[in-house]
């Protein structure tokens, strides 16, 4: 496992993180995964175990389970608190009350300190806003972000889910005011949606903030069970859960050929689309799922496979966006931009 700086702190994360949206399975979550407590402990050990020392959770998780499983099983496994860095997350909808959602300092505040108390710690080390909140002004997102932070029950801050605009603006006006800024963005990224590409990647890239690709195998779409001639793989979430969106055509014909390099290394189609998010520049710590060891284990080796300069080059073909302006105007003026 390597361990990369995450965004421009002297933090180190792995080169994957461990994603716990599958843990408990309360209301709208129940789709993605209903694990059990003694199933949770299982994969945070092996996990750990393999070198993984960051975790992803959010408050909206099952509604609030996730983080209060997490927790459990780290208090149940002895796991001493300074070896893992633990992600949650503030935006979604958390009650049937007008403010307890959102990213008004009010929510951010009373967030945060559920969020603590669900997971027994006494601090969260990276905090993303997970989503746009069109009615509360960015800055004063950023002041209740600050708060948290200058409070000690934050350390660092990110951001999922927003334009690279907003997030130019919010790191803007809190570079303005002194204060914290985002080191850390996470993004749907895969091999099969590779939209990051256009603004946020290059921005994230330019301003040394960490990109965190989540469902890095489309929801299950590029494990190299479904195919144009299997289009029910079973047993996944993707069965009756069809999120994040995938254009399936184009899928296929990158599945196809994941398959075929996956088959010559001996590997998973799976293990393929999750070396190649690796791969991808700017991308810090990849985030993954799973619903039981055999899947976890498999994710896990995707950072033993080293796909050739070749297979790369047959990949990113195979998946290339199309052009969208104004990216192919700036492709046909650097034409002659330099001389010889």
């Amino acid at each position: 496992m390597k361990y990369n700086q995450l965004g421009k702190t002297g933090v180190l994360v792995s080169e994957l993180c461990l994603g716990t949206m599958t843990f408990g399975g309360k209301g709208y979550w129940k789709a993605i995964g209903e694990l059990p407590q003694v199933s949770v402990n299982e994969i945070v050990k092996a996990s750990v175990e393999a070198g993984i020392n960051f975790i992803d959770t959010a408050n909206g998780y099952s509604e609030g389970l996730s983080e209060i499983m997490l927790g459990k099983a780290i208090r149940d496994l002895g796991l001493p608190r300074q070896q893992l860095v633990i992600a949650t997350k503030v935006r979604l909808r958390m009650g049937p009350h007008a403010n307890q959602v959102g990213l008004s300092r009010l929510h951010i505040a009373d967030s945060v300190n559920d969020s603590l108390e669900r997971m027994g710690l006494s601090h969260i080390d990276l905090l993303y806003i997970h989503g746009v909140d069109p009615i509360t002004p960015l800055e004063e997102t950023m002041r209740g972000l600050e708060d948290v932070v200058r409070s000690g029950k934050v350390r660092y801050l990110g951001i999922s889910n927003h334009p690279a605009w907003m997030m130019m603006k919010a790191n803007s006006f809190s570079e303005h005011m002194g204060w914290d800024k985002f080191v850390a963005t996470q993004n749907y990224y895969s091999i099969a949606s590779r939209d990051i590409e256009r603004e946020i990647a290059p921005m994230a890239i330019s301003e040394g903030i960490s990109i965190m690709p989540w469902s890095p195998l489309a929801g299950g779409f590029l494990s190299g069970k479904f195919t144009r001639t299997n289009e029910i793989a079973g047993e996944s979430r993707r069965d009756t859960f069809n999120f994040p969106p995938v254009d399936k055509e184009k899928a296929y014909d990158i599945i196809d050929v994941m398959i075929r390099i996956g088959q010559s290394h001996g590997v998973t189609a799976a293990q393929v689309a999750l070396a190649w998010v690796i791969a991808q520049p700017g991308v810090t710590s990849v985030i993954i799922g799973a619903k039981n060891l055999i899947q976890l284990n498999d994710n896990i080796k995707s950072v033993t496979l080293e796909l050739t300069k070749e297979e790369l080059e047959e990949l990113n073909k195979v998946s290339d966006l199309p052009s969208e302006y104004p990216a192919w105007m700036v492709n046909r003026q650097l034409q002659g931009r330099f001389p010889g």
